[in-house]
């Protein structure tokens, strides 16, 4: 009565047009949310069981975020022939990311000696998968194959560690800017195509991105009146409403970028009109970008990282101070 054909096409049809409007990003972290609670619940003792300190958190979360966002970017499995465009930067983008985290890794890998035989096997493993992650032209590979070992080679012999927060951030930040600008690559929605769920998440990302930056970089000393003060914080909350409506009516890169910066420059001028902050606010909105990131790239395993770091900062009642510096 029926042909299995045209049954299994109308099915292939209707999953496909479920997914067009359905931000697997989301439903993937809702469904996880159980797992996400026993890591929060328990993220003391699991802190604890991985000797992760209130010392050396904050260093062992970025490298573990940055160690397996290096393998989620060279295995993820992108297809350059899905691109929208004949002409992409993206492989140099790619490069770049990969570039900043092997110099990441190298730099606080220095004292673990990798030259051994027993190790050649790995290695091997390591520039097979980097060479395959790229095969569109005959530079591919050798683009990123060179990009790693550059950027390993350059952080081994570096006399210090990048800095946690900053190389975090600049790789999280990159990785999310590749995905917006070729989303379909990354699978980020169904064939490129992004909902404005998928666009206010990338957008909060970046609001907790840049105010983990000023909070950082920018010390509290009430210089400013009161009165310049209120005037200048509601013209720029006036330009970040409008930079957010706008980038999502139009998923534009430098919108996103424009908006990030007039964030920064809203939460800068909070900090430096404040005499005093809370105790590790930076720390709180920089847990909060790793797990929106392993949420956007549903990677739930950056998303717990990002978990236990927030289940072990100092009590406090964050949304109320970081809702006062917007």
């Amino acid at each position: 009565m029926f042909d299995d054909a045209i049954i299994v096409q109308s099915a292939i049809s209707a999953f496909n047009n479920a997914a067009l409007v359905a931000p697997a990003f989301l439903w993937s972290a809702l469904l996880t949310l159980p797992l996400y609670w026993l890591v929060w619940a328990f993220g003391g003792k699991i802190a604890d069981y991985l000797r992760w300190s209130r010392g050396n958190i904050l260093m062992r979360a970025s490298l573990w975020t940055v160690i397996i966002t290096f393998g989620w970017i060279v295995l993820f499995g992108g297809n350059y022939g899905v691109l929208r465009d004949d002409t992409s930067t993206l492989p140099f983008m790619i490069a770049a990311i990969v570039f900043v985290s092997s110099l990441f890794i190298g730099s606080y890998t220095r004292d673990i000696k990798y030259a051994r035989r027993e190790n050649l096997v790995y290695i091997i493993l390591v520039l097979m998968a980097l060479g395959l992650s790229d095969m569109h032209a005959w530079w591919g590979p050798l683009l990123q194959i060179g990009s790693a070992m550059a950027g390993f080679v350059l952080g081994r012999r570096a006399g210090m560690e990048m800095p946690a927060v900053p190389g975090v951030l600049l790789i999280s930040g990159a990785t999310i800017t590749a995905m917006l600008m070729q989303p379909e690559y990354f699978r980020f929605g169904q064939l490129g195509n992004l909902t404005w769920v998928h666009l206010l998440f990338v957008m909060a990302f970046g609001i907790f991105a840049v105010s983990t930056i000023a909070l950082r970089n920018i010390k509290p000393c009430g210089r400013i009146h009161d009165s310049a003060y209120i005037k200048i914080k509601w013209m720029i909350r006036f330009v970040v409403a409008l930079g957010v409506a706008l980038f999502v009516m139009t998923e534009s890169v430098p919108v996103f970028l424009g908006t990030a910066a007039a964030a920064f420059v809203l939460v800068a001028l909070s900090v430096w009109h404040a005499t005093e902050l809370p105790d590790a606010l930076d720390e709180w909105a920089f847990a909060l970008s790793i797990i929106l990131f392993g949420v956007l790239t549903t990677m739930p395993a950056i998303t717990a990282i990002g978990i236990i770091y927030f289940a072990n900062l100092p009590r406090s009642d964050f949304g109320r101070d970081f809702l006062r510096l917007l």
